[in-house]
C-alpha cells in the first residue's frame, strides 16, 4: 500500500518506527540510508527496486537533490515527485541525509549537535523530531489561519 496520501508526519514516524524495529539500515546504499528508507515507507518499494530507479549514477541522494531536474520521465523523477507531494523538497532531502535541519538540530538541543548520519538509533530520533516540528508548525499555521478569519 502506497503512503502517497498520508501526511509527511506520518510518514516520518512510520519510518523511524521500521527503522526501530530493526529494519535492514545501510548509509551507503540508495535503498537503505536515511532517504531511502523514507522513499520505502512513501512508495512501498524495495531497496533493491530504489536503488534501480536511481541507476547507481551518483553516490548519494544529496548529490540527486542538487541536480534533480524535473520533466525527464525517469525512475527516479518518480520518486523525487513522490516526496514532493508530500510536501519533501530536494533541500530536505539533503538536510535528512545529513541529519542537518536547523529546526531539528536546535529542538534536540546538545544531542541534535551529536547526530551521527549513518546511526538507525540517530536517524530515527531525527526523524521523529522532524515530524514534531513539523506538526508544530502546521497546528500554529491552522492556529493563525482560525485567528485571522
Amino acid at each position: 500500500m502506497s503512503n502517497k496520501k498520508a501526511p509527511i508526519v506520518h510518514i516520518l514516524r512510520e519510518t523511524a518506527d521500521r527503522l526501530d524495529q530493526g529494519a535492514r539500515y545501510e548509509w551507503g546504499h540508495m535503498g537503505r540510508c536515511n532517504c531511502g528508507h523514507l522513499v520505502q515507507t512513501l512508495t512501498d518499494l524495495s531497496d533493491r527496486e530504489i536503488a534501480r530507479a536511481v541507476d547507481y549514477r551518483l553516490d548519494e541522494w544529496t548529490e540527486y537533490a542538487k541536480d534533480y531536474c524535473p520533466d525527464t520521465g525517469s525512475p527516479l523523477e518518480d520518486l523525487f515527485q513522490a516526496l514532493a507531494e508530500v510536501g519533501f523538497t530536494p533541500h530536505d532531502i539533503m538536510r535528512l541525509e545529513r541529519l542537518s535541519d536547523p529546526r531539528v538540530v536546535a529542538a534536540l538541543g546538545p544531542k541534535g549537535q551529536r547526530l551521527r548520519r549513518n546511526s538507525p538509533p540517530d536517524v530515527s530520533l531525527y526523524m521523529r523530531t522532524l515530524a514534531d516540528v513539523i506538526a508544530k508548525e502546521e497546528q500554529s499555521s491552522h492556529l493563525t489561519a482560525s485567528v485571522s478569519v
